[in-house]
């Protein structure tokens, strides 16, 4: 993700901002195609779900508000091949008017998942989490390895017996920290004593600090695993939608408007100031006779306040055949409402990347453009496909299955559940709560609140621990698999440069 709030309700909608904003992302350097050859993440990469926020203040009607949460837990597994009944918690024992910021005295009580596994198997894209962790895989994480990275990181997260605690090691920018930890607590209500002991970093700023230069041959291991939440700079945190709604949004949003009947444009909206890549496209609107197939809209995000942000619903922008993605500080988190569109998305060359966005393959799920001479790529890429649009709409709709399906809640949380699992494995150390450390649960972070904030989180609130397990764990890829996988994309790239080029594009 990226400047902080900013993209998720930038390129593609400002009121859900960081919506989904699931979770975190170790954004890294761009990937080597010999990436089993050489370490090229220095953080495991992380997805949190985050569903929540804006005003603080307290509240007074949780418990008859958690009902409005039903349609959420039951979207999350609507897949369900048999019909149980859902077991549900007790609901959130608030106060009336009793701002509270401590943790019930009780336990809550343990229900368990009935099955250990739900008998599906993951999703591909889960195979890149034995990548993210590879470093540390022969020597295992310490301690010692943990403590080097205070320095870096802005919060301390543990999990021991089943709860949850936070230490902070310096503020962090607006409410980041709260995405991460409500995410966390909504995936120990969903596998209720499933998930190990745990002792992480995360670092909450816009970019990757941790650098693979600074940690070379004998010391690569050295290098502390620290988790990155990514995020959009200096927008107010508000009106944030949880995710399983807003992709319900989207595919009713794709029929609203079939193919054909849009524009025959690149589209793109968002905040130009945050990278040069972006600036620069705002160079390719048209001027004159000379036409770059493009249109692209700056956006002021304190004059979209104003207006009640009326223009920048992503849900009611699958308007155009394309629509562009376009990187701000580091990775954006507007990439999926981008794909999820059914529009033939248009990446101009990125350099980091999330979670699930390394299994994307060029011309499959989106057409690659040319950082320099975007322009150029852009109208080759819209006049190459309003000239075969069924290829195009191909790409388009394949772009948006990925999102829509590959990305269920369900996947998310299970993303998370694998990713921490096989991290705690690394571990070669029992943690234990730290000095300073504080526990966190759902009545100190749900009860004192109102408005917005309180509707996402009560809608984004597990109800109740899920009747199945996590889908299956993919094995890790074999070298040679991988690079073959990563050679296929370098290679379908190039190709589409030379197609370029020369002015045709062959047969694919």
């Amino acid at each position: 993700m990226e400047e902080n709030t900013r993209d998720v309700q930038e390129s593609e909608g400002r009121w859900f901002h960081g919506v989904w904003t699931h979770f975190s992302n170790l954004s890294v350097q761009k990937i080597s195609v010999k990436a089993p050859k050489t370490w090229v993440l220095t953080t495991a990469t992380l997805f949190f779900i985050v569903v929540f926020l804006a005003a603080f203040s307290s509240s007074s009607w949780i418990e008859s508000s958690l009902l409005a949460a039903s349609s959420f837990q039951k979207s999350i597994f609507s897949s369900r091949t048999h019909a149980k009944q859902q077991t549900e918690y007790p609901l959130l024992k608030c106060s009336s008017r009793n701002k509270t910021d401590t943790c019930p005295a009780t336990d809550q009580p343990q229900i368990h998942v009935i099955d250990d596994s739900s008998g599906q198997a993951c999703p591909e894209y889960f195979r890149w989490i034995h990548e993210d962790l590879r470093l540390w895989k022969e020597k295992g994480i310490t301690k010692e390895l943990v403590e080097s990275g205070k320095s870096t990181a802005d919060i301390r997260l543990l999990v021991v017996d089943g709860k949850l605690y936070l230490e902070k090691n310096r503020g962090v920018f607006q409410t980041r920290d709260v995405f991460t930890i409500w995410g966390l607590l909504q995936l120990l209500r969903l596998y209720p004593g499933k998930l190990p002991d745990l002792d992480l970093l995360f670092q909450c700023g816009d970019r990757p600090v941790i650098q693979k230069a600074n940690f070379k041959g004998e010391d690569a291991t050295k290098a502390p695993p620290v988790f990155h939440y990514c995020g959009n700079d200096e927008t107010p945190e508000i009106h944030i939608k949880p995710w399983e709604p807003l992709r319900r949004e989207l595919e009713k949003g794709n029929q609203e408007t079939k193919w054909m009947k849009r524009e025959p444009y690149a589209y793109w909206k968002g905040n130009p100031d945050v990278s040069a890549v972006r600036g620069d496209l705002l160079k390719c609107n048209r001027k004159g006779k000379q036409d770059w197939r493009t249109q692209a809209y700056s956006v002021r995000w304190n004059q979209e306040a104003r207006k009640g942000f009326k223009t920048t619903n992503v849900a009611s922008q699958c308007t155009h055949r394309y629509k562009i993605y376009a990187e701000g500080i580091a990775w954006s988190v507007s990439e999926k409402y981008i794909l999820a569109c059914d529009s033939m998305s248009l990446h101009i060359t990125p350099r980091f990347y999330d979670f699930f966005t390394r299994s994307l393959v060029p011309t499959e799920h989106y057409w690659p453009i040319k950082r320099d001479g975007m322009c150029k790529s852009i109208k080759f890429a819209v006049d190459w496909g309003n000239k075969h649009t069924k290829k195009a709409q191909k790409i388009g709709k394949a772009g948006s299955n990925f999102i829509l399906e590959g990305l269920k809640m369900k996947n998310v949380y299970d993303y998370m559940f694998h990713l921490l699992t096989e991290y705690s494995k690394l571990l070669k150390y029992k943690p234990t709560i730290p000095p300073g450390a504080v526990e966190v649960c759902l009545e100190a972070m749900a009860c004192d609140v109102t408005g917005i904030e309180e509707v996402f989180k009560i809608a984004s609130m597990v109800r109740g621990p899920a009747d199945t397990g996590p889908c299956t764990m993919l094995p890790p890829y074999q070298p040679e698999a991988l690079n073959s996988f990563l050679e296929r994309k370098a290679n379908l790239t190039k190709q589409v440069e030379l197609w370029e080029a020369s002015g045709t594009v062959g047969e694919f």
